[in-house]
């Protein structure tokens, strides 16, 4: 990661997750971050919709100059690109995994802008919508409305090794109640 922005979310995210693939929506507080908030969002995990944004910060819809409340974000993506995002969403929401991109946009002046995208997930739970967080930062500034968003790199970040629980161990974890188990001393 190249933007201090996102060095600084991904670190409290990682705080927050603890030894877990990620942590649940509830415990980011936003006043935790609250120099941020105007560079993060959160998508809905619906490809139909395009993952559209349940909320973003103000500087995210002033670079495009609307409200992106229920927009799709795939749409930000110029049409020979959005297949790739797409992708890089879904292996996030899917896999629980962080990912970072670097995108070029073309500003309303025709110049390409620089910025660099922190997607990252929440831990599921049965019986609510699967939703990701993310943070959008220019590298420059005075760059006005943007579009025709283009992916130039991306990676997923791996996942810190985790401590090996023997099968019949990580059951007896979960267990709740009596539980017998044959040919177990």
């Amino acid at each position: 990661m190249k933007h201090p922005s996102n060095r600084e979310f991904f670190a409290y995210w990682d705080e927050k997750r603890g030894g877990a693939r990620a942590p649940d929506r509830s415990e980011i507080e936003p006043g935790a971050v609250r120099e941020l908030l105007g560079d993060i969002f959160v998508l809905s995990y619906d490809a139909a919709a395009g993952y559209p944004f349940r909320v973003a910060g103000t500087r995210v819809c002033a670079l495009l100059g609307c409200d992106l409340k229920d927009q799709s974000f795939s749409a930000l993506f110029a049409p020979d690109g959005r297949r790739e995002i797409e992708e890089i969403v879904a292996v996030v929401a899917e896999e629980t995994l962080a990912a970072v991109a670097g995108i070029t946009a073309t500003s309303q002046h025709g110049a390409p802008v620089h910025l660099e995208l922190l997607l990252l997930p929440f831990n599921t739970r049965a019986h609510t919508p699967i939703s990701l967080t993310g943070l959008l930062a220019p590298f420059e500034s005075n760059r006005g409305l943007l579009s025709d968003f283009k992916l130039t790199s991306w990676r997923y970040l791996a996942h810190p090794p985790q401590r090996f629980v023997p099968r019949a161990l990580r059951k007896l974890a979960v267990a709740r109640g009596l539980m017998v188990y044959e040919g177990l001393r």
